[in-house]
């Protein structure tokens, strides 16, 4: 953002809805509304977590323990954000296409004050992430998912080795955007929040022997044409059935929220594992579960392989949907992985299952021994 630009209240609002609608991803909105995707990122995470009175400086008017009320006001703003979807007004990169440098009559400064268009916002080039970072991304991820155990100098090595002059500072910092954990034994895992309370791995020497006796989640980097998007899925060890998924343009933990929601009136299942990411370790996804009698567990230290199936899961999707359809925008992404977990769950053998599908199993766990 150019030094001394502020941006009001509204406009705030404007560009977290757009983040929040989740079609786009953070870098298709960074161009159209010419800001840092960070900025962006920050402005959603705040709508989330506080509603629509953060940008208006205005102190909640319910007790925070008044849970009742606060979903209903939840409610209400999100019944308020679908109809302000529908009315908002046209995209800076809009206004700012109708400007006409070589007009004589009108100054530039004119033509914005016009277009009711901030002249910083007009000269600004957004700094997104280069399409040679973007490259180096779907490399990393494709990369990824053969040698889960490559940490960041390794991959460096691979990068260059392909011809690409990048250091390893570089590819840290991919990584981590990316979110992307190397997978082998090490003295410490990262990623929970300070605040936040690990809970014990509860499945060391466990036999998963019935659906919903066990579920996991995990998140994963989606390359698109312009930016890219995360996806969290929900799955049943026992069955490999999908229980639920969602798609983000930014890692808030509210989307694992609303996957878990979606999920849990399938079971609930007994056990519930994830990683130790803040989204999973988050106070709200993690009362959730208690909420609904599931004991949390989480991967603990050197467990390279606690969310197998997971792992098993995001090789599959993306080599057989996702890298062959290479999607352009959140809604295309969507629906396309609509019909393929549907694909998944209900028609694709898996050898694993005896060569059944995950429904059947899920449904009939019985057929494994028939």
């Amino acid at each position: 953002m150019p030094k001394g630009q502020r941006h009001s209240a509204e406009f705030k609002f404007k560009v977290a809805v757009a983040a929040l609608k989740g079609d786009k991803t953070l870098s298709e909105l960074a161009g159209e509304y010419q800001l840092h995707p960070s900025q962006i990122s920050d402005w959603k995470g705040q709508l989330l977590a506080h509603g629509a009175e953060v940008f208006g400086g205005r102190t909640p008017a319910s007790p925070p323990n008044q849970e009742a009320e606060l979903y209903e006001q939840i409610g209400r703003l999100k019944m308020e954000l679908e109809w302000l979807k529908k009315k908002l007004p046209g995209a800076a990169a809009a206004r700012c296409a109708m400007i006409e440098p070589q007009q004589e009559t009108l100054s530039i400064r004119r033509q914005c004050e016009l277009l009711d268009l901030n002249r910083a916002t007009y000269y600004y080039t957004p700094a997104t992430e280069s399409a040679l970072n973007l490259t180096l991304m779907r490399l990393l991820d494709e990369q990824y998912l053969r040698t889960p155990f490559y940490g960041y100098r390794r991959m460096t090595v691979v990068l260059q080795q392909a011809g690409y002059l990048v250091n390893a500072k570089r590819v840290q910092r991919l990584m981590q955007k990316m979110d992307l954990q190397t997978i082998y034994p090490r003295p410490h895992t990262s990623g929970a929040a300070p605040e936040h309370t690990v809970y014990p791995y509860l499945l060391r020497g466990l036999a998963i022997t019935r659906p919903n006796q066990v579920w996991s989640a995990d998140i994963t980097y989606v390359p698109m044409h312009q930016g890219f998007m995360y996806l969290v899925a929900v799955i049943d060890w026992y069955s490999r059935y999908v229980l639920a998924w969602e798609i983000s343009n930014t890692l808030d933990p509210h989307f694992c929220l609303a996957a878990l929601e979606t999920a849990l009136p399938q079971g609930p299942p007994e056990i519930f594992n994830t990683d130790q990411g803040a989204q999973f370790t988050a106070q709200a996804f993690v009362a959730r579960l208690l909420a609904a009698g599931v004991r949390v567990s989480m991967d603990g230290r050197g467990r390279a392989l606690d969310n197998v199936f997971v792992e098993r899961l995001w090789r599959t999707v993306k080599y057989e949907d996702i890298y062959l359809h290479d999607y352009d925008t959140g809604l295309t992404l969507a629906a396309g992985l609509q019909r393929y977990f549907a694909f998944y769950n209900h028609e694709r053998p898996h050898s694993s299952l005896d060569y059944l599908t995950p429904v059947n199993v899920h449904r009939r766990p019985e057929t494994l021994n028939d």
